[in-house]
């Protein structure tokens, strides 16, 4: 499976000015910048997707820092051109082992789609969303500046993985805040990464998942054809079927996660 080496033109810029800012901040403590999620896996999609980027630190920056690189990246500082910006700032020594925790520094949402959010305590919220996204980074992250991904972020363990998806599938079934199409398509990479262990962007899953489950390929084809929309043009999908397949989703989360013993 191939993916890009490089950010797709339209977000070059940005992320090379991302890239300045941040090294402003951080100084000689910068370690690396990563682009991870959907940039990593090749499926990025102006005007539907987040930029995801990922910033390791050693050693950790002072709260006073971080306030000062949430402030220069916010959108009304930095304007993003893509749907948002999620950045995760961790320390390295964090980074580098194995953990279901969240663990981070900063976690900051930003711009044109996203709520303002910027977050300095990791015990505030859930951890899921973490560990996928180091999960990916792992094996997929874009360097774009300093260390290469495998050599800063520590993949979590299978059964840390598994049990992060079980949440996540949890939180799309509640379905508040998420589009039906990426509830969806969300449901299928959690799927094909039970069945394989690899991370594969959202679409290819679907795709993979339209192919082997007949019974959903309907819904899923509905969900990857709303998936080439922008957000605010996504399909109404019907919330009876969307409902069924997480429940599939879900059963198929807890046999990996039985056979993993978790």
């Amino acid at each position: 499976m191939s993916r890009p080496s490089l950010p797709p033109p339209e977000l070059r810029p940005y992320l090379e000015e991302l890239v300045r800012r941040t090294s402003a901040v951080c100084g000689d403590r910068l370690v690396s910048v990563l682009a991870v999620g959907s940039l990593a896996l090749g499926d990025y999609r102006h005007g539907r997707s987040d930029v995801d980027v990922t910033v390791v630190v050693d050693p950790a920056l002072p709260r006073a820092d971080l306030s000062a690189l949430a402030g220069t990246l916010a959108h009304s500082e930095l304007p993003c051109p893509a749907a948002g910006l999620e950045l995760v700032v961790y320390a390295a020594d964090f980074a580098a082992r194995p953990s279901g925790d969240a663990g981070y520094l900063l976690d900051l949402n930003t711009g044109p789609s996203l709520p303002e959010r910027a977050a300095y305590d990791p015990l505030e919220g859930p951890a899921f969303w973490y560990v996928i996204d180091r999960s990916v980074a792992h094996q997929a992250g874009l360097p774009l500046y300093g260390a290469p991904a495998r050599d800063v972020i520590a993949a979590p363990d299978r059964p840390t993985v598994l049990a992060a998806l079980r949440a996540s599938v949890r939180e799309h079934a509640d379905g508040e805040g998420h589009l039906a199409d990426n509830r969806v398509l969300n449901g299928c990479r959690a799927t094909v990464h039970c069945r394989t262990g690899h991370w594969f962007a959202k679409r290819r899953a679907g795709e993979i998942v339209a192919a082997s489950e007949p019974a959903f390929a309907p819904l899923v084809t509905r969900a990857l054809d709303s998936f080439e929309r922008p957000r605010a043009e996504a399909a109404v999908l019907p919330a009876d079927e969307v409902r069924a397949f997480l429940v599939w989703v879900a059963a198929r989360v807890e046999e990996a996660a039985a056979a993993a013993g978790v």
